[in-house]
């Protein structure tokens, strides 16, 4: 199983290697499927969803399909998912996303997928990877999903917690004296992520990819 878990996207030319890397092949020989369903639920400027759809633009895949998991029926988004080389699952709402993969049915879909599909994930896309959504460390550090009272279960791909945007303007507590704080209870390995960070893992084995700031908890 190969992921590529990224803060903000395929921000730098280190990550860009790594996913290719991942892939084994050319970008033109390469073909990505976007599934955005995190950010139907955001509310606000969306320039951030645009730009990070001109980063893949930039990169420049032979194709670049788009599969709404809540907008569409099975029938049309499966085939996408089937024929592309890389899944890649957007940001926005991890708990929105998480309760789409399962209410589609991708998420009994995926371990087949990824035997033969690279999985790269957008903040919430990367985050719902772990094996729950950590509701009270979420909320605290996010301040976002207030309305939520039940943690959730997430595709438990890996076995640690992914954290992005550390020190991101738009989220004035994710800086490493407050997650360190937060997280003071958890016991599992947390890696707290910047925008030109993300992990490469490979059947379990984590490769951290940064030309920013990281760091991780409980290592």
């Amino acid at each position: 199983m190969k992921l590529l878990l990224t803060s903000g996207g395929i921000t730098n030319p280190s990550i860009a290697k790594a996913l290719f890397d991942l892939v084994g092949k050319k970008p033109e020989d390469t073909s990505l499927v976007f599934i955005p369903t995190a950010f139907n639920v955001d509310i606000g400027d969306k320039t951030w969803f645009i730009e990070g759809l001109i980063e893949l633009k930039n990169l420049n895949f032979k194709s670049i399909d788009i599969a709404d998991i809540s907008a569409a029926e099975e029938k049309i988004w499966r085939p996408k998912l089937e024929t592309a080389d890389i899944i890649f699952f957007g940001g926005g709402s991890n708990f929105h996303l998480m309760r789409w993969i399962v209410k589609s049915g991708l998420a009994q879909m995926m371990p087949e997928f990824l035997k033969t599909k690279i999985y790269v994930g957008l903040s919430a896309g990367s985050m719902v990877a772990s094996k729950d959504m950590v509701l009270g460390m979420s909320q605290k550090l996010y301040e976002e999903d207030l309305d939520e009272t039940e943690n959730i279960a997430g595709l438990g791909l890996v076995d640690f917690y992914f954290l992005p945007h550390l020190d991101s303007q738009w989220f004035p507590k994710l800086r490493e004296d407050f997650i360190r704080k937060t997280t003071a209870g958890i016991s599992e390995k947390i890696y707290a992520m910047d925008d030109n960070s993300a992990l490469k893992v490979i059947d379990g084995v984590v490769e951290v990819v940064s030309e920013g700031k990281w760091f991780v908890i409980n290592g």
